[in-house]
């Protein structure tokens, strides 16, 4: 979650929502790292988890990363979560819960879907303060 922070400090610093995210294999080996990078790329889909995805999967080889883990900052979007659905990734650890938008327990459930084709564990909540303190600083900061 560390990590996924300092990334979501690079995102924060081009002006981006501060959002990081990592993925890591069963042995706890980064395959890819991303952050938001909508603003910088004018891409609607340049979410942190999003590109953390694509990086793993060209390190990996493969679209399919079962076995890995997404460490990211907030709680993924229904965008996102659908992403790590068709990705097949087994768990995704998140700091901040959204609440406006989180699809990973709060607002949806997408993650934990049993109607869809895979499920992903979840664990919420990991360094809550913190990532949820990165955020809240970066949107003070821009409304001054």
């Amino acid at each position: 979650m560390r990590r996924a922070m300092e990334l979501a400090a690079r995102a924060g610093a081009a002006g981006d929502v501060p959002v990081g995210a990592v993925v890591v294999d069963d042995d706890g080996v980064v395959l890819g790292e991303g952050f938001n990078t909508r603003e910088v790329d004018a891409d609607p889909v340049g979410h942190a988890e999003v590109n953390a995805l694509r990086a793993a999967a060209r390190v990996r080889g493969s679209w399919n990363l079962s076995g890995c883990t997404l460490v990211v900052t907030l709680e993924p979007c229904t965008m996102c979560a659908g992403a790590i659905v068709n990705a097949r990734v087994s768990r995704v650890v998140f700091g901040a819960w959204d609440e406006k938008a989180g699809a990973a327990g709060s607002v949806r459930d997408v993650l934990r879907d049993a109607r869809l084709n895979h499920t992903v564990e979840v664990i919420g909540g990991v360094l809550e303060e913190e990532t949820g303190a990165q955020l809240v600083e970066w949107f003070e900061q821009r409304r001054l």
